[in-house]
């Protein structure tokens, strides 16, 4: 009598691959995650299809960094190389997905190209993405995901793939990304800083809003996105369920690092049960409306799930 359920083919694990790296690091504020290596980011791939999940999303940690991200579109960058290898490894067997923005990949820690005034340039920026979304692409990238939350990046995105001869190449768009505080963990994982200690709520928004967030859905999807996204999740679960009312298109929610790291600190002082928490969150994200979750918890759910 279950009205939702939730699959393993519902979870989209998001994944870290470390240029240079010898060995999986563990993340100290994400326990039980990993900085990889690109022999142990194929040896957990192996781990997450023998479990049953289809799909993952790529974010990469370059050796050097410089102020236009260069490393994000280079052919021979740390997730290019990464997906080449996951494509040639298991070809349909697995979707991989790659987020296509450059904090990773800057000296300034800033989403996209920062004028001398320290405010980013919103349409250079839109350059640089069509040009790493070009270089994922021809890695063999099934999906590629902007993150960036730039204005009019969806279609400066769309057309760089078009004329690349890459039409087929599905867009994941950020739709509905948030300013969020849960983010910390997560910067740590790809070991990101923002210069001057500044923040991201020129482009990313502001967690006061709801109608701002159907606004950029709706360009989104008339710039061409397949798909959209929710960030984060479990604090803007009516967002989710706003867009399900709005559009027929796919909805991903991404269930974010601190949502993850609270869930274990807290089991890991006995508070609650890891598990069951962790299970009961993502129906709630299915029943707010999401078709797919993107979670760290995506290898630990799928091992219970049928």
């Amino acid at each position: 009598m279950a009205e939702h359920h939730l699959r393993r083919e519902d979870l989209i694990a998001p994944l870290f691959v470390k240029e240079g790296a010898t060995h999986p690091v563990e993340i100290s504020t994400m326990p039980g995650q990993f900085q990889h290596s690109e022999a142990s980011l194929l040896d957990e791939c192996h781990r997450l299809v023998g479990l049953g999940i289809r799909a993952v999303l790529l974010f990469g940690l370059p050796t050097t960094k410089d102020a236009v991200g260069s490393q994000a579109s280079d052919p021979s960058g740390i997730v290019q190389r990464a997906i080449a290898t996951l494509k040639a490894t298991f070809g349909d067997r697995l979707v991989v997905m790659a987020d296509l923005c450059l904090d990773e990949y800057t000296d300034h820690g800033h989403c996209g190209i920062v004028r001398g005034d320290g405010t980013v340039d919103n349409d250079q920026t839109l350059v640089r993405y069509g040009e790493v979304a070009v270089a994922q692409a021809r890695a063999g990238a099934d999906v590629v995901a902007p993150s960036g939350m730039m204005d009019g990046q969806v279609g400066a995105i769309r057309g760089a793939l078009d004329a690349a001869g890459f039409g087929e190449v599905p867009i994941l768009a950020y739709s509905a990304k948030y300013a969020s505080a849960l983010y910390g963990p997560f910067r740590d994982a790809v070991d990101v800083t923002i210069a001057g200690g500044g923040d991201r709520r020129a482009y990313q928004q502001d967690p006061a809003n709801a109608r701002e967030a159907m606004a950029e859905i709706d360009l989104d999807l008339d710039e061409g996105a397949d798909c959209i996204m929710v960030k984060p999740a479990m604090s803007y679960l009516d967002i989710i369920a706003a867009a399900r009312a709005r559009t027929t298109v796919p909805i991903v929610a991404y269930h974010v690092s601190g949502e993850y790291s609270m869930v274990r600190a807290a089991a890991a002082l006995g508070y609650l049960d890891e598990e069951a928490v962790a299970m009961e969150q993502m129906l709630a994200i299915k029943r707010a409306g999401a078709d797919l979750i993107c979670t760290y918890f995506a290898a630990q759910l799928a091992e219970v799930l049928a």
